[in-house]
């Protein structure tokens, strides 16, 4: 609280809220992949980047902080939360610094991206800091139904804006910041233009695996198919971010493992895991399938939910740690990639048999376009508005006895 109202007082005079509140009557500019691709590697110019981020990275900033401030006040008064409320508020004082600066002075565009690089580096534990800021205001005042929905429904975007700003801030800094991945050479940013699916899949494969032969000494098998149906005998390839979809399958590939291990520990026999990928004209299709026993219809909205995990509190102190360890945010986060680019996440699961987990990505990069929250009447009258009650029944957990109705 202390910092927030120090950064606050220290900021520019009519600056920080005024700021916020001008910045957020803007909506955000949805770039497409190709849009990011086009730019990365035909007109690669800093200074265009810098006039482009110095207004975009402001709305972005200020549409999310807006609705941040909607939050009920006793979660906002958590240490986490105001935190994560003084890091926005620094970023963005910060490229406001910039907004008058002139295009022409080098100085300034390298200063801009030190700049960049500087507030990506301050954000990175962003996630877990918000979680932890959910998760000690539901051990101090619990959660209702009411509050649990506005919840899901600011996270849902907070992390969202999280991700696309995030990408703006990669996408500056690896193609300005002086630094190529030799790993990487032909990247675009954090893009790859002929993004290897299927080495991807394998990839977070083997890291859950390891993991997963660390804990219980031992792991399903992977038995992958692929289909190209775009272009038979060629590679699966598409325009993608390789760390989205490897965060994704990672997570995906955790859950089966750790469900097929379970569910078939008195046997001693652990079925593989079934991937099936597909290329089609207007999607790529991941398909993951395990046979850990699946999980009740009524929890499967549960798993995308953030206020259900059960998990212990987990200790946040270096972004070095499990992303997401103990919060129970892997899968929700995992769908909002998904989703980022247009794309989803579902699962459907066969109680007492196991779980199919699919992942849709568009195929196409003028239609992988991102994703954006937008603060406008819509949202607020969300947080503010009264919950009408369901227009259908609720069914009774136990059946009326129809002997004790009379007939009139």
């Amino acid at each position: 609280m202390r910092l927030l109202r120090a950064l606050l007082r220290g900021a520019s005079p009519g600056s920080i809220p005024q700021q916020v509140d001008f910045y957020s009557r803007f909506s955000p500019s949805p770039l497409s992949m190709k849009q990011f691709l086009d730019f990365g590697s035909e007109n690669a110019c800093e200074k265009t980047s810098f006039m482009f981020l110095r207004q975009e990275l402001p709305v972005r900033l200020a549409n999310i902080m807006k609705e941040i401030s909607l939050l009920p006040d006793n979660l906002l008064r958590t240490p986490s939360v105001q935190l994560v409320q003084s890091w926005y508020v620094q970023s963005l004082q910060e490229i406001l610094d910039f907004k008058d600066k002139s295009s022409e002075d080098s100085g300034a565009i390298h200063s801009f991206t030190d700049t960049v690089i500087k507030i990506r580096n301050r954000h990175n534990d962003v996630i877990p800091t918000m979680a932890q800021g959910v998760t000690e205001y539901k051990e101090s005042f619990g959660i209702d139904p009411v509050t649990s929905q506005n919840v899901q429904y600011f996270l849902d975007r907070f992390y969202m804006s999280r991700i696309s700003i995030r990408m703006l801030l990669n996408q500056h800094s690896l193609l300005f910041g002086g630094k190529i991945n030799p790993a990487h050479p032909k990247h675009i940013g954090s893009i790859d233009p002929s993004c290897n699916v299927v080495e991807v899949i394998r990839d977070g494969y083997e890291s859950a695996k390891s993991l997963c032969d660390l804990y219980y000494m031992s792991s399903p098998e992977l038995i992958l198919e692929e289909l190209n149906a775009k272009s038979p005998g060629q590679p699966m390839q598409v325009v993608y971010v390789p760390s989205h979809l490897y965060h994704m399958v990672f997570e995906l590939f955790k859950n089966a493992m750790r469900a097929t291990m379970e569910h078939n520990a008195d046997r001693c026999i652990y079925p593989p895991i079934h991937v099936h990928v597909t290329l089609g004209n207007e999607d790529l299709t991941v398909k993951m399938s395990d046979r850990g026993g699946g999980v009740p219809m009524r929890k499967i909205d549960r798993l995308f939910n953030y206020m259900y995990s059960t998990a212990p509190r987990p200790r946040v102190e270096t972004s070095r740690a499990t992303p997401l360890a103990g919060f129970g945010y892997g899968l929700p986060i995992s769908r909002l990639y998904a989703q980022y680019f247009q794309g989803d996440l579902k699962l459907y699961s066969l109680e007492g048999y196991g779980t199919d987990a699919v992942i849709y990505i568009k195929a196409l990069s003028t239609e992988s376009i991102e994703r954006l929250p937008v603060y406008n009447k819509a949202a607020w009258k969300h947080y503010k508005g009264n919950h009408e009650a369901d227009d259908w029944c609720v069914p009774s957990s136990e059946p009326k006895d129809m002997t004790t109705f009379r007939s009139i």
